[in-house]
């Protein structure tokens, strides 16, 4: 069997969903999948409409059912759905019953393998309940920890089964060979595919890959700890604090840059007293290229920075330098394309006395800040990401992004925020 491209709807507005989806057939999408989000936001209309849409397309309802199988199975199938998911999570006897009542009303069960702990042994089990497709898929959530479907267990469950295996979770057009030599028939495209402003060039480069041929560029790649300077280098501090839920913005510090700079990397930080600019000047010599100085002054009026030290910091490697604090020599530092932030900027300098310390947890612009996590920096501000959570921050960041890069094509097309987002349809109920 020739594998197929599922095109996953994973957003809440359904006339929205309409064009996506019509945009990634004429990319050559052969299944459409109606999302989980879409269902709970849109019900069964969502699934009705689909069809009706896309007759010669086959729709998946990605119910995900977890109890009552027949009932759910028979209402997706009243409304058009040629497949309806059950969890493997779910007790025998509702996979047995979604089966049972797919037979009745012409309708296929696809077992989705979320968060199965022995997905090969369950693979074998549900098969013997009679259902079409299993799925091996890597929740949304998870690939935000830069974790994708696993290939060697594909390959053991494409081993252990003798119907089509279907895989998701954060696949790319680059990734997609190794999902079909591991054996997959359907293979399950959401952000990569419905995030991009060219839909029909995503699909279509998807398609291509697919069958081994040459593409033409990747998108929603997703990033380990080991390439996280490039991933926050693609996005803003406005995304990351999306994406963060508001957590990290440092307030009360500016902006000293030049026009469209950024300044990504991580802390290395500094305790030091008002005037006194002897540490953070000794943290250019224990910095690692790549690091930012972060300073704690207390927000102290008199400068302890200024155009030497960014000299000597820039042939450090060192990638900016924020300071809760004063800083001088401003012309100069934006003259040399230094990244810096600091409270206030003055043209008087202390001493060098030496109090305080380096790589010391500190508190800057009533943010925690350690030695080690990471600082973005541009012209809408400031965002400390702690080490542990950052690749799940750096990925969800790129999320928002990719999504305003969507919304932001609709918009060059005639539309509005608001009408994007149907946003009147989602106010809450009084």
């Amino acid at each position: 069997m020739e594998p197929v491209l599922q095109v996953a709807l994973d957003m809440m507005q359904l006339k929205r969903s309409v064009g996506i989806a019509q945009e990634a057939v004429e990319g050559g999408a052969d299944w459409i999948e109606v999302g989980t989000p879409l269902i709970k936001s849109e019900g069964t209309e969502a699934v009705r409409t689909m069809k009706r849409t896309f007759p010669g397309r086959r729709i998946v309802a990605d119910t995900k059912t977890m109890d009552t199988g027949a009932f759910e199975v028979e209402i997706m199938a009243k409304a058009g759905a040629d497949i309806v998911t059950v969890l493997g999570l779910a007790e025998d006897s509702t996979i047995s019953e979604a089966v049972e009542s797919g037979r009745k009303y012409g309708t296929e069960i696809m077992v989705d393998m979320i968060n199965v702990p022995d997905k090969v042994r369950r693979a074998k089990e549900v098969e013997k309940l009679g259902v079409a497709y299993i799925c091996l898929h890597m929740g949304i959530d998870t690939q935000m920890r830069g974790e994708e479907a696993p290939v060697d267990i594909l390959r053991e469950i494409v081993g252990a089964v003798s119907v089509p295996v279907a895989v998701a979770g954060g696949i790319t057009a680059d990734t997609v060979p190794e999902y079909i030599n591991a054996g997959a028939y359907d293979i399950i495209v959401g952000g990569g595919i419905t995030k991009t402003d060219d839909i029909r060039g995503a699909a279509a480069n998807m398609k291509k890959a697919m069958k081994g041929l040459a593409i033409d560029g990747v998108v929603a790649k997703k990033y380990t700890e080991d390439d996280l300077f490039e991933a926050f280098s693609k996005v803003s501090t406005c995304n990351i604090s999306d994406a963060y839920h508001k957590k990290g913005v440092i307030f009360g510090l500016h902006p000293y840059i030049q026009r469209n700079a950024k300044m990504v990397g991580r802390a290395l930080t500094v305790q030091t007293a008002n005037g006194d600019w002897a540490k953070p000047v000794e943290a250019i010599d224990l910095a690692k290229p790549g690091d930012v100085i972060v300073v704690d002054v207390g927000g102290g009026p008199i400068a302890v920075w200024g155009e030497l030290a960014s000299n000597s910091a820039m042939n450090m490697g060192v990638k900016g330098i924020v300071i809760d604090g004063a800083i001088r020599d401003i012309d100069d530092i934006q003259n040399l394309g230094f990244p810096a932030f600091a409270r206030s900027a003055v043209p008087c300098a202390g001493e060098a006395k030496g109090y305080g310390g380096i790589g010391v947890e500190i508190t800057v612009g009533g943010q925690r800040v350690r030695t080690g996590d990471w600082i973005i920096g541009d012209e809408s501000g400031l965002i400390v990401v702690p080490k542990e959570e950052a690749v799940e921050v750096a990925n969800r960041a790129l999320d928002v992004h990719e999504h305003e890069t969507r919304t932001r094509e609709e918009i060059r097309r005639g539309s509005t925020l608001s009408k994007v987002n149907e946003l009147s349809k989602w106010e809450p109920v009084k």
